[in-house]
């Protein structure tokens, strides 16, 4: 049989597909070259899971591990939140804030975030995944401790720090959905854990509520809101520590056979748990793939409003609906009932559509409705109705975290294309807090503007997505019923990617 070089597929990545026969050079199949659950794999037969079985073992897994990535994602999600806040329990007069000082506030977090993304995400891959995840959560807990500086330098500095801390948060839970669950049950786990942003925000204006009503505190009510968050940051990190393995094989929880169970439903996935070698043959193929880029530029269109609202919402409230301080702080509780509820039920619609692109065009399709009502409605309870469903916005992030998670195959690949998706992230929320001009305030109408274009543009975007990979879908099925792929046994925890093992089909 002939051959395909690793060279030949990055000069031409559709060479793979366009051979008669199809023996793929893999490359290194060496104990360092293959996936985690190789070992695992070869003492696994491929006998079908009994239902009770696999039910009590998912269940396992939901109440161990799916918790604490909730809670963490929450509390990480506090300090967004806190930041809006805090500008109008005042931290502009307290740290002397002029002209468009409030907004690089937002956008210094995102630069240390896109700054720290490749290299953080390099670390979750080198070292155990449970353990980076707690080293940099405590650190980021530390630093929110401090950021109860006395200037403006000191301020903007700890975003920095902050944005860099927390870009290991997103990538290392993809890659726990990754090695815990079958990619059926993917999109459900993670509308659940992002949802608790929604729980974070409303925590948070409860929090900001109670501290704006108090005279007599120690200190400002808004350094009080980045301790108190910082306090939890550190004892989730410790959480982590305990309770979340660095992969299924050593998991506390489980019994030798529950572990092989794993590996077994893992199969399905045609992937597998993790390899800690960086391939640059991976590496190049990533960047050689239009799926990257597409959701590259659906990031950054998704993230602009986001990082404008995100920063600007408790200004927009108190500017332009008329609201007091006490009122906006309010106002954050149903947004992140909206949040949560709304995330939690685009969730469990996903089990009844199967058509990812399909749920991210919905959620969308509602976010670019809210935009419009923010931007063009007149009355200030229309304009508020709108803020609110911005808030579900996040669900077609959701269903780029769950593509990712299921269709980026080979572990650094993996984590390239999720890190090529975080940057455009940041990207996105880099720009959003600059789209808001003091000399526009108090209604920021070409803010506003910006926010509805950018969701029309996205809807463009998930259509192209959704062709590039049916079509590939359709030519792989072709060339199985001619009988031209050959099966491998066990292939999934060879660490191969998408391109290589010709059996792997992508979530649509």
């Amino acid at each position: 049989m002939s051959s395909i070089s690793i060279d030949e597929k990055l000069k031409d990545p559709e060479s793979v597909q366009n051979k008669e026969i199809l023996d793929v050079d893999v490359g290194d199949l060496s104990p360092k070259g293959v996936d985690a659950a190789f070992n695992y794999a070869l003492d696994v037969d491929y006998d079908e899971i009994d239902p009770e079985t696999e039910r009590r073992l998912v269940r396992k897994i939901d109440c161990t591990i799916f918790p604490v990535m909730c809670l963490v994602y929450c509390i990480q999600f506090l300090d967004k939140t806190s930041n809006s806040y805090a500008v109008i329990m005042g931290l502009k007069e307290d740290l002397k804030m002029e002209g468009q000082m409030y907004s690089w506030s937002g956008t210094a977090f995102y630069l240390g975030y896109l700054v720290f993304e490749f290299p953080a995400s390099l670390l979750l891959q080198r070292f155990p995944l449970s353990k980076t995840l707690c080293v940099f959560l405590v650190i980021w807990g530390f630093l929110l401790c401090m950021t109860s500086v006395a200037n403006y330098p000191g301020f903007i500095a700890l975003r920095v720090l902050l944005g860099m801390m927390e870009s290991a948060a997103s990538p290392g839970f993809i890659l726990l959905t990754a090695q815990w669950y079958k990619r059926s049950e993917q999109q459900l786990r993670t509308s659940v854990w992002v949802a608790f942003n929604g729980l974070g925000q409303i925590l948070g204006s409860c929090m900001a509520y109670g501290l704006a009503k108090r005279t007599s505190l120690p200190m400002r009510g808004w350094k009080l809101i980045f301790i108190i968050c910082g306090v939890l940051a550190i004892f989730l990190g410790f959480v982590i520590l305990a309770v979340v393995p660095d992969n299924p094989f050593k998991a506390w929880f489980l019994t030798e056979e529950d572990r092989k169970l794993v590996v077994k439903r893992l199969r399905a996935n045609k992937q597998g748990v993790g390899n800690n070698h960086f391939k640059l043959y991976q590496f190049k193929e990533t960047m050689l793939d239009i799926r990257t880029w597409i959701m590259f530029v659906s990031s950054v269109l998704l993230n602009i409003p986001n990082g404008g609202i995100g920063t600007f919402s408790s200004l927009l409230i108190k500017g332009t609906m008329g609201y007091d301080t006490l009122q906006t702080l309010l106002m954050g509780l149903p947004a992140g009932a909206c949040e949560f509820g709304g995330l939690i039920a685009f969730g469990f619609l996903s089990l009844f559509i199967h058509k990812r692109m399909v749920l991210a065009t919905i959620t969308t399709c509602i976010a670019l409705i809210g935009s419009c009502l923010l931007s063009f409605a007149g009355p200030p309870r229309a304009q508020l109705a709108g803020y609110y469903l911005l808030m579900v916005s996040p669900g077609a992030m959701i269903v780029m975290f769950a593509i990712i998670s299921s269709n980026a195959s080979g572990y650094t690949k993996k984590v390239t294309v999720g890190v090529i998706y975080l940057i455009g992230y940041c990207v996105g929320n880099l720009i959003g807090p600059q789209t808001f001009k003091a000399a526009d305030a108090p209604e920021y109408m070409p803010a506003k503007n910006t926010m509805v274009g950018c969701y029309a543009a996205t809807l463009v975007t998930f259509p192209a997505l959704y062709y590039v990979n049916w079509r590939e879908n359709k030519r792989r099925d072709q060339l199985a019923a001619e009988g031209k792929i050959e099966h491998r046994p066990n292939a999934e925890f060879e660490d191969l990617t998408d391109f290589e093992n010709l059996d792997f089909r992508y979530t649509l």
